[in-house]
């Protein structure tokens, strides 16, 4: 695919708020406060880069400023403390990075399973850094990872359920491609119900890097946090097509070395 390209970038936005969400079934934790968030405005534009030859969609969902309770008491160690974050209003893409979409920027497709629709995979943090870097330039607008507060809060979308479509197994088959209904391979994104934002597969078919060094979690309330200064490895969210349920809920965060590219990795980009 040519390097010269062309981004059409459709600014779609939701008009619920996470607190009148109603996807992800009752909530475990009816004492909890309900989160508070401004709607979300929509908004549509295209931008052009500078060298256009080609033209390729990257659909982006705003996702409205709110807060919500990270992490989960029921989960695995480095789930707690739960804690309340408060998230600035940001838009982050629909679906995951296709390889249509990473080839179009990068050159290159390194794919295990492939498919222009299907989710790019085999990537490393570093990959996904530069996939940002090089689409901001061409674009001449700031892309970024998410970073992993952000990734919670847009996948929760105002829920506390472990995904948001509810707690059972058969809730996580509705929203997303895991080891029981993948069939071994990947799928395009927007195949599966999504959350009240506009976003697909936040669950299962392949895991998302965040921007964050992975560490421990505080127990104090923190706006637009960041994660640690530094560290060993990086944050990895979301489950894959070959993780069981537990490990596609939206609470789980297990982490990856930034130079390896697993088959089963991808990403999704964010604007601020």
């Amino acid at each position: 695919m040519s390097s010269r390209v062309t981004f059409l970038v459709a600014l779609v936005s939701m008009s619920l708020a996470i607190a009148t969400c109603s996807c992800g079934g009752k909530s475990k934790e009816e004492d909890q406060p309900k989160d508070e968030s401004e709607p979300a405005v929509p908004n549509e534009q295209s931008v052009t880069t500078k060298k256009p030859d080609e033209k390729i969609s990257l659909k982006m969902v705003r996702i409205p400023g709110g807060s919500f309770l990270m992490g989960s008491e029921d989960g695995e160690s480095d789930e707690k403390p739960v804690h309340r974050v408060t998230i600035s209003g940001f838009e982050m893409s629909a679906t995951e990075i296709t390889q249509a979409q990473y080839e179009a920027v990068m050159g290159t497709n390194p794919s295990y399973f492939k498919g222009e629709n299907l989710p790019v995979e085999r990537v490393s943090w570093n990959d996904a850094m530069e996939f940002c870097q090089k689409l901001s330039e061409r674009t001449g607008q700031r892309y970024d990872l998410p970073t992993e507060a952000e990734w919670e809060y847009a996948c929760r979308a105002g829920t506390t359920t472990k995904y948001y479509t509810g707690d059972s197994d058969n809730a996580l088959a509705r929203a997303g491609w895991y080891v029981v209904n993948s069939g071994k391979t990947t799928h395009p994104g927007g195949q599966k119900e999504g959350n009240s934002f506009g976003l697909y597969d936040m669950h299962g078919n392949v895991w998302e890097w965040c921007r964050d060094w992975y560490g421990a979690y505080s127990s104090q309330s923190q706006s637009n946090p960041t994660g640690p200064g530094s560290g060993s490895f990086r944050v990895l969210r979301g489950g894959g097509l070959a993780i069981p349920a537990d490990s596609c809920r939206a609470a789980n965060r297990p982490d990856g070395s930034q130079a390896a590219g697993r088959y089963i990795v991808g990403l999704r980009v964010v604007r601020r």
